[in-house]
C-alpha cells in the first residue's frame, strides 16, 4: 500500500507538515520552490543543512529577491542554490525528502499560504513518483546556469 496524504491550507497547518518532514530527513532534501518567505520553514531547511542532510535549493528569479524571500539567507548559510533567470516563471512547489517521499501542490512557503491562502499538499511515498520528480530536480539542476 502506496501511503498518500492530503492537507489543505489554512485549516491544515501545511507548513508544519513541510516542516516535519525536513526535520525527519536523514540524507537529502532537494526543494524546488516558485518562493519561500515563510521564516518557520525556512529555519527548518537551515536545521537540516545543518545537521548534515544534502539540501539543494531551485527557486525562480523574481521571487529571490522579494522582501522576506529567504533564499539569500540559505545561500549565506552554504545550501547549494540555483535561480531560475529565464524569461518565464519556474513556478513549481515540490520536494523530495531522502529521494523516497515527494510533497508537491499549490502551497507556496509563504506565510500569505499558511495563514489566508486557499493551497494544497501532497505527500506520497509511491517510489515512481518521487523518482519522476527527482529526475526533473536534476534535470532543471543541469540547466540552471
Amino acid at each position: 500500500t502506496i501511503r498518500l496524504e492530503t492537507l489543505f491550507s489554512p485549516a491544515d497547518d501545511c507548513w508544519q507538515k513541510i516542516a516535519s518532514m525536513l526535520k525527519s530527513a536523514r540524507r537529502s532534501v532537494d526543494i524546488c520552490v516558485f518562493t519561500i518567505t515563510d521564516d518557520r520553514v525556512a529555519s527548518q531547511i537551515l536545521d537540516a543543512h545543518r545537521r548534515g542532510v544534502a539540501v539543494r535549493v531551485i527557486s525562480d528569479n523574481d521571487k529571490a529577491h522579494d522582501l522576506g524571500s529567504d533564499t539569500e539567507r540559505m545561500a549565506a548559510a552554504g545550501i547549494p542554490l540555483k535561480v531560475d533567470a529565464k524569461p518565464n516563471h519556474m513556478h513549481h512547489k515540490f520536494a523530495i525528502f531522502d529521494r523516497s517521499r515527494l510533497l508537491t501542490g499549490s502551497y507556496n512557503w509563504t506565510r500569505s499560504a499558511a495563514e489566508y491562502n486557499e493551497e494544497n499538499i501532497v505527500v506520497s511515498e509511491d517510489a515512481r513518483l518521487s523518482a519522476r520528480f527527482t529526475a526533473h530536480f536534476e534535470q532543471l539542476w543541469e540547466e540552471i546556469a
